[in-house]
């Protein structure tokens, strides 16, 4: 279920800000699943995915391209995950879009393969 609490990403502390462009802003994840683990963020409130203006759901993915260059330098990761809830039976919980850019790196899982198929647990392994 979608939280009814006031939004955090409404009044995102300008310390936590890393990156900022005229519709977005990128911070560290709060609760990383990895290192680097970035949120991309519109600065206006928009509840979801579908619910964004297509001129700023692509100012959005500029971000994430922008956010990848700087995780590489940063992490030297070994790939990305790239993940958006849209809506509560998805997983959202802060009812204000955000893109989750993942890091990923050799090793930080025994056997990585099927992604985010690991959502549905009896799913992922579709090569079985």
């Amino acid at each position: 279920m979608i939280s009814s609490e006031p939004c955090p990403f409404c009044d995102m502390p300008d310390d936590r800000i890393l990156h900022v462009s005229e519709n977005g802003i990128v911070v560290r994840d709060g609760y990383p699943v990895s290192r680097g683990h970035c949120l991309i963020i519109p600065k206006h409130h928009y509840p979801d995915f579908f619910s964004l203006p297509e001129h700023i759901r692509n100012e959005l993915f500029q971000l994430v391209e922008t956010t990848k260059a700087q995780l590489y330098d940063e992490f030297d990761p070994d790939g990305y995950n790239i993940g958006i809830n849209s809506g509560g039976a998805a997983g959202q919980t802060v009812p204000h879009l955000h893109i989750h850019l993942i890091p990923r790196f050799a090793g930080d899982m025994d056997d990585p393969r099927g992604g985010v198929r690991w959502i549905f647990p009896e799913k992922a392994k579709y090569w079985t």
